[in-house]
Order: C-alpha cells, then structure tokens, then sequence
C-alpha cells in the first residue's frame, strides 16, 4: 500500500470511528432556536415570569444541543490526532539533526524535509475543516514542522514547551486540550489539541508531541447560522473564560473573558442551568441577561455554552 493511500485511508477509518460522535445538524438546531427562543420582557410581572420558565426549558435543551455539537468537534479532531499519531510516518524524527543547523532559521527542519509526515498533516488539513494549522513538537518543546510551511515561516520563538497544551500532554500521558491562546505564528486567537507519542511498551520515552489547533472561524459559522434574535447570543468559552465562538458576527473576532460570570463558573464546574445576572450583551453595554449554561468536558479540560438573553 502507498504512503498517500496509508494515509488517507487512516483519516478515513478515524471518520468511521467517530460516527458514533454524531449529533443533531446545526440547521436542526437552528429550527429549533428560531421556534423556542422568545425575547424577556418586562422582567417583574407575572407573565413575563411565566414566559421565563417555558424560555427556561427551551434555553436549556438549545445549550445542551451545542454543547454536544462543539464537544463532537473537540473529539473527532482529537481523534483524528491520536490516530494519526500511530503512523510510522508521523512518530519517525529521524530529520531532527537537521535542527541544530535550521531551528532558529527556519524554526524547524526543512519544507522539503520528512515529507511523509508533512503530507499527513496536509492530508488532515484538507480532510479536517475544523483544524487551521498541525505540527510536531520535540520532547524538549522544539518545533520540529508545522503545516502550512508557511505558518512554520512565519514563527515568533522556537520553543513551545512554555504552553498549557505542551505541559498537559505530557503530564496527562494523553490527549490534552489546551486553553485559548494566541497563536506565535499567526497572531489569531487558538485553542490546541495535543497528543505525546511515547516509545516502549511501558512509555517511558516521549517520541515529541503531535498536535494541531482548532479554527475557531468554523465554530464562530456555525453559531451565526443559528440567526439569533436581536439581544440573543450564545458562546462558547474556553476554561479560564476566554471567548472561543461567538453568534454575533459583529464581535466573533474580538477577544473577550466571561470568567467572572457566575454561569461561567458553575459550567466549569460541570454544572448546567440558568442565572439571571450582570453581562455584557453584544460586547458594548452591560445589562440584565437570562443566562443558560452547560459544561463542555473533552479529554481533561471543561469548557462551556452560554447562551445569553437580554432583560428588557
């Protein structure tokens, strides 16, 4: 079997795998926010009170929807990573002499050095809309390749064993995904899934890290496709609170925190329900808003889905 044929054929069986993963489409789920989500007013009387217990409910089953929708990605490109990382192509460095002439060139080996492995990544990258960038770190937190090269180019340090993701996958001895951090490459906000690929039968030798970032521009899509009423938002927040994606396509790309909301925290905490509290609603003024939350666990880290209805 060809090396291109090996390799596509493991991305294939990692789809198959995953299968199981499925959940609701995101135009279901769209139906349903479109039907169920209803505006609160007048807070204070009896029928808006009636109105916020049936929101409530529906608010509920719309976060639980999109939790299992962003864990679902989380997975399958975890799974795509771990997979992967059993190739013989992809656990090989015997290129990484290279690095005592390139790394602080090039900040890794050649483009036209180990191939094979540069061609899985660009295999996962075709196949895998949800990842904008994958790379192979050495044991010390070297940069061994990134794909695209041009991401490898654009580098800003040679060492990534400073990051959470780096020092989680190692601890962990397992798939790891890290918190939201701004990328040394491209300067965009990313979030990262690594996975420690050890030698020996009781893993005591760590080969170097495999991994790859999530692009977060897929996740910010489909929650805009939801088309949300006006002073109606939902998010998705990384561990320490960092915004991930966001409905509103006015404030997608803008960083923001929500660790200090209560709903956060209860999320993290792997807690599900509402609140009703002080937020910033479409990122400008701060105002009463029914907030519905629900944790996102994935591997060793929780994230979260708030979805926030504006008080009027």
């Amino acid at each position: 079997m060809s090396h291109r044929a090996y390799t596509n054929l493991s991305i294939v069986i990692a789809a198959f795998v995953l299968v199981i993963l499925s959940s609701l489409s995101m135009d279901t789920m769209t139906a349903i926010a479109n039907k169920a989500l209803m505006p609160i007013n007048n807070i204070n009387s009896s029928n808006a009170q009636n109105l916020q217990a049936n929101n409530t409910q529906y608010s509920m089953i719309i976060t639980k929807l999109l939790a299992n929708n962003l864990r679902n990605h989380l997975q399958e490109a975890g799974s795509v990573l771990k997979i992967t990382s059993k190739l013989l192509q992809v656990n090989n460095t015997s290129f990484a002499h290279l690095l005592n002439q390139t790394l602080t060139i090039l900040h890794g080996i050649p483009k036209d050095a180990d191939l094979k492995k540069r061609q899985i990544a660009q295999d996962i990258l075709s196949n895998y809309k949800d990842f904008q960038i994958i790379f192979f770190l050495m044991p010390n937190g070297n940069v061994y390749l990134e794909e695209p090269y041009s991401r490898q180019e654009n580098l800003t340090t040679n060492n990534l064993a400073y990051r959470d993701y780096f020092q989680g996958a190692i601890k962990t001895h397992s798939t790891y995904l890290g918190n939201v951090v701004t990328s040394v490459s491209s300067g965009h906000r990313q979030a990262v899934i690594a996975v420690p690929i050890y030698f020996g039968k009781d893993n005591s030798t760590l080969i170097g890290i495999w991994a790859g970032a999530i692009d977060f521009h897929v996740l910010n899509t489909e929650l805009q496709s939801l088309n949300l009423p006006a002073g109606e938002r939902a998010v998705y927040v990384g561990h320490n609170g960092q915004k991930i994606a966001d409905s509103n396509v006015n404030n997608s790309n803008k960083a923001e925190s929500f660790s200090n909301l209560q709903s956060f925290k209860n999320a993290i905490n792997g807690k599900s329900g509402s609140n009703m509290e002080e937020v910033f609603v479409n990122g400008t003024t701060s105002s009463k808003a029914f907030v519905t939350y629900h944790p996102v666990k994935v591997f060793q880290n929780t994230w979260a889905v708030l979805l926030m209805q504006k008080a009027r």
